[in-house]
């Protein structure tokens, strides 16, 4: 209900904004929904009338760049007909829907400019600003994604985007999701909000995009198995059902909440949009966002101290975050300049606890806070069929950030080749939950603002695209400071089952050095294809503190034809994927983090997926058989230590789009 207000102020307030003198000579009607209300008198009437094309819906990024709707199948659609709805190639999900990922692939690139709350673990469906969708549409348009979880529950996203005029477009999309797992105390439930707005006045010159998110993700944790040798990996039938087997825990749950409110909004003084156009353009633009957002974590009174000694009891640990986010930019553009943006953005944190804790050590504060002010700029310049882009930043007040830079080059290969080539730079202070932390534990309780350091990244890639060869990436890293969780518990303590009680933020002071390389390819013969995405790394590192597998491999060989006369486009195959085996991070369910661990190596596994996905019409359906080879490759198979992943399992859903 809180809600309501604010989106009865969106309906309203873009017809208020786009009122304009009346012009006597000329009348323009551009409204898309009067275009909707002719195609059906029309079609009442009995009349032919033309559909708006697929190419009038158009989806548009945080970063400006448009796509329209795409409805066809494809391979790539099935890599994304997931939980989180993108390809997941370079990530290891845990048995049930909706937990945590482990982390195959590292791309150390720092994609915002101050910290985080921290809990990353619990991030991966959490919708941040750059993730948020904005809608150009010629008619009211809805998407529904469906797909079956683990046990009882669901996973549905669904969209509705629509407009009042050509030029005042809204969306409304809810993703709402539960599994119960076919563990113990394994549910997970899920629920996104997301609402949108996108205006230009008539005459261009005004544009708005605005966004409301409210999420809440939560999940029970278990802490894994509890006597995995016997009950696991022995393969013994009377633990066929997963619910048999032993967990560490019972009645444990964390969940992170937040809300956020996004404005985006520019004037052009002078000029048009387009700097090629030979006219000098002057705009203004602001941004603001203002999140709050929580996490906890809480057990009950019947869980053993399996993180140390408890300060009190029942555990109810729970850090907040507020962000107040405002950026003013000045825009100029011509055919000589091309388009340059300098900027101010001030930046407002307040991470805090609700108390401060005295401990045998000392003092622990409640609170980091403060202001941060950044300079930026960002270039944008074509130079024929050349294209060079830079953006950097530079924190004039504060501590969180301390500069950042990303450039790149695109030049097209002929017709179909292409090379972007670029740099970046950054150097920010780890998320807050690595300098601060107060937990119900004892040894969870740290402040580290005083001593950590910005962790710096520099980085080259280059992206070779090419329609015959493929597509190649490479990339090197080098980073100082880098920032992870490890226990410092001994031998003894690891083996009394008190590692996780021991952990602690650290900062790597040598450097590490990272290479990536990644290729896809697709080949085809007739109806047959062959996929491949392989990825390659190598870590230079003085001690193990960032563990990935040397070898990731996914290739699906696979049919597409049409059927029943061309009513039906089937595609069917299976997806073998593979990564070497390497000490891959464990997890902490108090703090939703991984952490370094050495004294286990896992992976070196095969996962294979059988699918038939079909196509009719607008809907896509699709059906697979996951990790098939579960039963007969042995029941060695983790997503983490003492995490398993899933066994062999049957889903089914469907991706279906409508238009008014």
């Amino acid at each position: 209900m809180r809600l309501l207000p604010i989106l009865l102020f969106l309906l309203l307030s873009g017809p208020a904004f786009g009122q304009v003198p009346p012009r006597v000579a000329t009348r323009v009607s551009d409204s898309t929904r009067l275009r909707g209300q002719e195609f059906a008198q029309k079609q009442r009437a009995g009349k032919q009338a033309e559909k708006p094309g697929i190419s009038e819906y158009k989806i548009i990024s945080h970063a400006g760049d448009t796509t329209m709707l795409d409805t066809s199948l494809t391979i790539r659609k099935e890599y994304r007909y997931n939980y989180l709805r993108r390809d997941d190639f370079e990530l290891m999900p845990f048995s049930n829907v909706g937990q945590p990922y482990n982390r195959l692939g590292a791309n150390l690139n720092k994609v915002r400019w101050f910290p985080g709350l921290g809990a990353r673990a619990r991030h991966f469906n959490y919708f941040e600003v750059e993730d948020i969708a904005y809608y150009n549409v010629a008619t009211p348009m809805t998407e529904l994604f469906f797909k079956t979880t683990f046990e009882q529950g669901q996973l549905l996203d669904a969209l509705l985007t629509f407009n009042t005029s050509r030029r005042l477009n809204f969306s409304i999309a809810y993703k709402g999701f539960r599994s119960l797992g076919k563990y113990r105390e394994d549910e997970v439930i899920s629920g996104n909000f997301r609402a949108t707005s996108n205006y230009v006045t008539q005459n261009g010159r005004y544009r708005l995009r605005a966004h409301i998110a409210t999420q809440e993700i939560e999940g029970q944790e278990n802490g894994g198995l509890l006597d995995k040798e016997v009950q696991f990996e022995s393969g013994d039938d009377q633990f066929s059902d997963r619910r048999r087997i032993d967990v560490l825990f019972q009645g444990v749950t964390n969940k992170v909440v937040g809300k956020r409110y996004y404005l985006d909004h520019q004037y052009r003084l002078l000029g048009t949009a387009d700097s090629t156009s030979g006219k000098a353009a002057l705009s203004l633009g602001h941004r603001f966002a203002y999140e709050t957002k929580f996490y906890q974590y809480r057990q009950g009174n019947n869980a053993e101290e399996y993180f140390g000694e408890q300060i009190f009891q029942p555990i109810d640990d729970k850090a907040y975050l507020k962000t107040f986010y405002n950026q003013f930019s000045l825009g100029f553009g011509n055919r000589a300049l091309g388009d340059l943006q300098v900027s101010a953005t001030l930046f407002q944190y307040d991470y805090y606890f609700t108390s401060i804790l005295q401990t045998g050590s000392g003092v622990i504060p409640n609170r980091l806070n403060g202001e941060e002010i950044v300079g930026g700029a960002r270039w944008d310049k074509a130079f024929g069929r050349f294209r060079l882009r830079a953006e950097g930043g530079l924190g004039l007040s504060g501590d969180l950030t301390g500069s950042f830079l990303d450039a790149s080059m695109e030049l097209p290969l002929g017709k179909r080749n292409s090379l972007v080539a670029g740099i970046h730079h950054s150097a920010r202070m780890p998320d807050f939950n690595f300098l601060l932390y107060q937990s119900d534990y004892l040894n969870y309780n740290w402040d580290n603002s005083g001593t950590f350091e910005n962790e710096q990244v520099q980085s080259v890639f280059a992206n070779l695209r090419s329609a015959a060869l493929g597509e190649v990436q490479f990339q090197y890293s080098s980073v100082e400071n880098h920032s992870f969780f490890r226990s410092t518990a001994d031998a003894a303590q690891i083996e009394a089952g008190e590692e996780r009680a021991f952990i602690r933020p650290f900062q790597q002071g040598d450097r590490i050095g990272h290479l990536r390389v990644k290729y896809e390819k697709e080949f085809r013969w007739r109806k047959w294809a062959l996929n491949n995405t392989l990825l390659y790394q190598e870590v230079d590192q003085s001690s193990n503190v960032l563990n990935v597998p040397s070898l990731i491999t996914r290739n699906t060989i696979y049919f597409s034809t049409d059927v029943f006369k061309k009513a039906m486009f089937l595609q069917t195959g299976v997806t073998f994927k593979y990564f070497t085996e390497y000490t891959m991070d464990a997890y902490n369910p108090l703090m939703a983090e991984f952490f370094v661990q050495e004294r286990e190596s896992l992976g070196g596994f095969p996962l294979l997926d059988f699918f038939i996905n079909a196509k009719v019409r607008q809907t896509r359906i699709y059906l697979k058989a996951e990790h098939f080879n579960s039963s007969f490759t042995g029941n060695r198979y983790y997503s983490a230590p003492n995490y398993p992943y899933r066994d062999f399992v049957i889903r089914f859903g469907l991706v279906w789009n409508f238009f008014s």
